[in-house]
């Protein structure tokens, strides 16, 4: 049931609330029966005082008899409404009677409903029998069958949702009990939590390993009192010590120290991924025990540092005493080992993503040092053959046959430069799609040495290029266009870099089961950070000593060495020119 003295107040507020309404039903009635006239305002009056009296000691309605007599008090007036108000035909007076069995079922339930329900039948025969006399019409059996039966369908509607009601004020009692029998140990988690937050602030005050395990073992020592602790991770099949305190931190087994997992307890706690407890190590079971022992420490919790379901370490705290951890200690440690283990991935995460960031950072600038690149590159052999062609096309006539020659060539020079710099942005495309072809048989690299050696030679007059092959080469298996390709480019290079008059080498020889081709200038160099650089795609030395050039030559020859299971690798210093060599299994 509804709680009984919220349940009186409600009922004593729409009761009165009620009383202007029936007055004005009096009042604005105009066709009353001879002589009732004067009996609608009685029981008006009748309503409003008694309504009244029920609103001002509604405070006391939890004494016995109030409810049922406020009950009769309304039934009465109710009752006396529909009976008085009867000859109104089709007046709404008579539904009055849902208000009662609504009464009814908020005070005892379905049984309420039923029995105001079964009280109000007489009341609606009478009403309908008093207005069949005062209408001369005959009484409508349908009518009160009609009432009746909404009333029974309404007294089981709220009596089952009282009931419902009811069931559910148990629950909530129910479960109010259970809250405050849980209270105790809310508070203590509430507890655990505080000091997990101070250690988890402590935790993420830096993203630095070091000062961030500094400041969650200040934490610690408040909170969770020991005499030596320890963190260790576990990196590739070893134990690895990152943070000591306490008791020969600095002088047995330091930050940075690393152990087998052989009779360690790391071992264990990474298999079973379980809080261990040791109350007493006077007698070791664990192999770094033994030297525990030694310094003191007679107890020890050991907490995985999980993240997920995996364990990357653990955590270690120590005592002088033995059986000295509680069980909200131990618990508060397996806590700690969780929020140490988040601590350790977001600080790799971190350092991982800023990695990234600076190498997209990085290739991002290579990017747009090429685009740069590739539009000058484009734009000068482009405006040099426009030029060309329109001058030949306006001035043909005029122009000798060696003028016209001269124009002509250089319309070829940079229309070739132009397919070689398209050339090199379709291979690098193809490299990075994997559809970059190659056609293996068996190739003579000396042939190949000296046959892209003497191109670069017609191509120019300026530096001599040497040529030494040691003797009958192995043939290697390889593509021979793409070698070439390797081998034009290193010339071309070691030409484009060396003074005028200085040679550059070129050699190939046997060595170790391997055919190796260096070409050796006599450049500016290349410094030890540019040199694993120049082999990026889009990368190009920053000094002032680099050359006009897209920085895809490089990338693309070592992409077609590897290829081909081999290397190209670079030896160089500032000032002492550089060699490039190339090595091709046989």
């Amino acid at each position: 049931m509804i709680s009984r003295r919220p349940l009186e107040w409600w009922i004593a507020i729409v009761r009165l609330a009620a009383v202007p309404l029936a007055v004005a039903e009096v009042a604005l009635t105009t066709d009353y029966p001879s002589g009732e006239r004067g009996l609608a305002w009685a029981l008006g009056i009748v309503f409003a005082v008694g309504s009244i009296v029920l609103f001002l000691t509604v405070g006391d309605g939890n004494r016995r008899g109030f409810g049922a007599l406020a009950m009769a008090f309304d039934f009465v007036v109710v009752g006396a409404y529909v009976v008085l108000f009867a000859f109104e035909s089709g007046a709404p007076t008579r539904q009055l009677v849902y208000v009662l069995v609504v009464e009814g079922a908020a005070r005892l339930g379905a049984s309420g409903a039923l029995g105001v329900m079964a009280a109000s039948i007489p009341v609606v025969g009478l009403a309908e029998w008093r207005r069949s006399q005062l209408t001369h019409s005959s009484f409508r059996v349908g009518v009160v069958a009609f009432q009746v039966g909404a009333e029974l369908v309404l007294a089981l509607l709220v009596g089952w949702l009282v009931a419902r009601l009811a069931d559910e004020r148990l629950t909530v009692e129910r479960r109010a009990r259970e809250a405050e029998s849980l209270r105790d140990e809310l508070g203590h988690r509430a507890d655990l939590l505080d000091a997990a937050n101070r250690c988890a602030r402590a935790l993420s005050s830096s993203l630095v390993l070091d000062e961030a395990f500094g400041a969650f073992i200040r934490e610690l020592r408040g909170l969770l009192p020991f005499d030596r602790m320890a963190i260790v991770l576990v990196e590739e099949g070893v134990s690895r010590v990152i943070a000591t305190s306490g008791v020969a931190a600095d002088d047995v087994r330091p930050p940075g120290a690393v152990d087998s997992l052989e009779r360690n307890i790391v071992a264990e706690i990474v298999s079973h991924g379980q809080v261990v407890v040791r109350n007493d190590m006077a007698k070791p079971e664990y192999a770094e025990e033994e030297w525990l022992s030694r310094i003191g420490i007679r107890s020890r919790v050991a907490a995985p540092l999980l993240v997920g379901a995996r364990v990357i370490g653990i955590l270690s705290l120590g005592r002088s005493e033995p059986d000295a951890f509680a069980d909200h200690e131990v618990e508060l440690a397996s806590l700690l080992g969780r929020l140490a283990a988040s601590a350790v991935q977001n600080i790799r995460a971190y350092d991982s993503e800023r990695r990234t960031v600076e190498e997209l950072r990085r290739l991002s600038a290579l990017r747009a040092d090429f685009v740069s690149l590739v539009s000058h590159e484009l734009r000068s052999p482009m405006a040099a053959v426009i030029g060309a062609s329109r001058t030949l096309e306006q001035r043909w006539r005029e122009l000798s046959a060696d003028q016209r020659g001269a124009f002509l060539g250089l319309i070829a020079d940079e229309t070739t430069r132009l397919a070689a710099l398209i050339g090199d942005v379709l291979d690098t495309s193809r490299i990075d799609a994997g559809t970059f072809t190659y056609r293996f048989r068996d190739v003579d690299l000396g042939d190949l040495v000296r046959e892209a050696a003497a191109a670069a030679s017609v191509a120019q007059d300026e530096v001599p290029i040497e040529i030494e092959v040691a003797g009958s080469l192995p043939a290697v298996r390889g593509d021979p266009e793409r070698l070439r390709q390797i081998l034009a480019n290193l010339i071309e290079n070691a030409v484009k870099y060396s003074p005028a008059g200085a040679p550059v080498e070129v050699r190939a020889l046997n060595r170790d089961r391997a055919v190796a081709v260096s070409v050796q200038d006599r450049g500016p160099g290349i410094e030890s950070d540019d040199q694993r650089l120049i082999f990026e795609k889009f990368g190009r030395v920053a000094s002032g000593t680099s050359k006009p050039g897209t920085g895809l030559g490089l990338y693309i020859a070592r992409s077609i060495a590897e290829a081909h299971g081999g290397t190209l690798d670079v030896a160089s210093s500032p000032g002492s020119g550089a060699t490039f060599t190339l090595n091709l299994p046989l």
